[in-house]
């Protein structure tokens, strides 16, 4: 049984967008004071339900009721590229105070602004040094430090917040391993109530309950995520005996009333050719018809009925059973000869050549460089050309880059606009197509991407780059299955392994680098030093 003492209620919440596009609608439910994972396919709508929580949004129709002041950890934080660290402790208002009082300042709003927390620059400090940054980064701004820096110091400025409930939509993206495990320990020692939106299955085994959001309905299941999934494969694989069951019953009930019908039909011809050979009066003959007519059709009401009502019941088992909707990703052949130089990582101690189809990822801890390396290379404005001595050379100009922070997107433009820049030539009509395959259609392809969730504007930023015409060369991806639900995952692993031009791949998601069929690994340090991992 799930939590009880529900400090989260929904009651028939709605929420439609300006453009006239439904985000939500009639969703009702609740959330108990412990820690639950909340799951759904990618587009479900679990960021906005978050938000609506958070108190960010307002419902078009329903309530949301809460029980204590809601804490957020927004999927769009490594967005938020002018907040500083300490406003992303939550101490930003309590330091400016403390420091205006030491510089003689000592008006009574200081002293409302600081309340208890003197310590709070010591305190602050101390999660600095846990989470690996100096006590000096409290002035720095989030684009200054990697995303995996700015997720940890949000999260433990969270903690040290210490809200009734708190709402943390996807803590673990831009995670090194021993950065999850970090937030794994936070999220077992966690006081209050925690919703967490999260695709790591690791992290969701740490939770109390698991909340549903699928096509508008939120469930609620006492346990970890494994024991959920369990559940829900039982239950659809019921529901798929259920299907199998109701379709023979109502091809026999289908195929007993053709052959009602046709013995009708063959009966009454019978009986017609008896009364001609007979010369039975024909106003007897009338009667007799009549008659069987009466019958007959009463017969055959019946038997429709039955295959009608079968009918019924195999739509209602059909309905039970999941058509989940993922992402289709495609990928067109760009021409690369295998012996094709692409790209080329320099180091301190060594080089490695990308060649031809070559699929590559770069690891190494958060903040030692890697986004670094990779925008100096693809000659991004304002970013280092070199790390710790380290360098990367590009070969061809035919690239597509999925930054981690995904803050290359136009925020005026539509979702069409956005990705018909990358693809000039591709009409319209085949854009909305190609774009439907990445679970964005209808009117959401005219929304602006300053409205879009970090799932949506993800799945954009993804179309742009696997999209593009010409098809790139060289896909340089990094953290790509940030946001993306475990089917998605599926799909895009299968197109970058059938992939015909190079990828270079950052990421923290083992499993995804397993299944990859990479050519090789290079591990990145601080001294800018290549290792070649086997």
């Amino acid at each position: 049984m799930p939590s009880i003492q529900p400090v989260i209620t929904l009651s028939h919440v709605g929420l439609t967008w300006p453009d006239g596009t439904v985000a939500l609608d009639d969703v009702s439910g609740a959330f108990g004071a412990g820690r639950t994972g909340l799951v759904g396919a990618n587009g479900a709508g679990k960021s906005t339900l978050l938000r609506l929580i958070a108190g960010e949004l307002t419902p078009t129709s329903g309530a949301v009721t809460t029980v204590g002041d809601v804490a957020a950890l927004p999927q769009t934080l490594t967005l938020r590229t002018g907040t500083t660290v300490a406003e992303l402790l939550g101490i930003a208002r309590q330091l400016a105070a403390v420091r205006a009082i030491e510089s003689g300042d000592v008006d009574v709003r200081h002293f409302e602004a600081i309340g208890d927390d003197w310590d709070a620059e010591a305190r602050a400090s101390a999660v600095l040094t846990e989470v690996g940054l100096p006590a000096s980064a409290l002035e720095r701004r989030v684009a200054e430090i990697s995303g995996g820096e700015a997720m940890l110091v949000a999260i433990a400025g969270l903690r040290l917040r210490r809200a009734p409930i708190t709402l943390l939509d996807e803590p673990t993206n831009n995670l090194d391993r021993d950065a999850r495990s970090r937030v794994a320990d936070l999220v077992r020692g966690w006081s209050g109530a925690l919703v967490v939106v999260s695709h790591d299955v690791a992290l969701l085994e740490l939770m109390d309950d698991t909340a549903e959001l699928y096509r508008n309905a939120l469930t609620t299941f006492g346990g970890p995520y494994s024991a959920w999934r369990a559940a829900l494969d039982q239950e659809q694989a019921a529901a798929a005996q259920a299907v199998r069951a109701a379709e023979q019953t109502f091809r026999v009930e289908r195929r007993q009333r053709i052959e009602s019908q046709l013995k009708l039909a063959q009966r009454e011809r019978t009986a017609n050719k008896a009364e001609r050979e007979k010369r039975v009066p024909k106003i007897v003959a009338h009667g007799r018809r009549m008659q069987a007519q009466v019958s007959a059709g009463r017969l055959r009401g019946e038997m429709e009925s039955i295959e009608h009502a079968a009918r019924l019941a195999l739509d209602a088992a059909e309905e039970r059973v999941r058509d989940d909707d993922g992402i289709r990703v495609d990928l067109r052949d760009p021409g690369v000869a295998r012996g094709r130089r692409i790209a080329e990582l320099v180091g301190t101690d060594r080089s490695y050549v990308i060649q031809g189809p070559e699929r590559v990822a770069l690891i190494g801890p958060n903040g030692i460089g890697k986004t670094t390396l990779l925008e100096g290379m693809l000659g991004i404005a304002g970013a280092e050309r070199t790390v710790g001595g380290a360098r990367g050379i590009l070969h061809t100009d035919r690239v597509a880059y999925l930054a981690q922070r995904l803050d290359g997107l136009d925020e005026s433009a539509t979702v069409l606009e956005s990705v018909r820049a990358a693809a000039p030539s591709v009409p319209p009509g085949e854009i909305r197509n190609r774009l439907a395959r990445f679970l964005l259609r209808g009117d959401a392809v005219g929304r602006r991407i300053a409205t879009l969730s970090g799932g949506e504007r993800f799945r954009v930023a993804l179309a742009r780059l696997l999209l593009a015409d010409p098809p790139p060369q060289l896909l340089v991806l990094d953290e790509p299955t940030n946001n993306l639900d475990l089917p998605s995952v599926d799909q895009l692993v299968s197109a970058l392994r059938g992939y015909r031009g190079a990828v270079l791949v950052v990421s923290h998601d083992d499993a995804f680098l397993s299944r990859l069929g990479l050519d090789a690994t290079l591990a990145l340090d601080a001294a800018g030093r290549l290792t070649l991992v086997d």
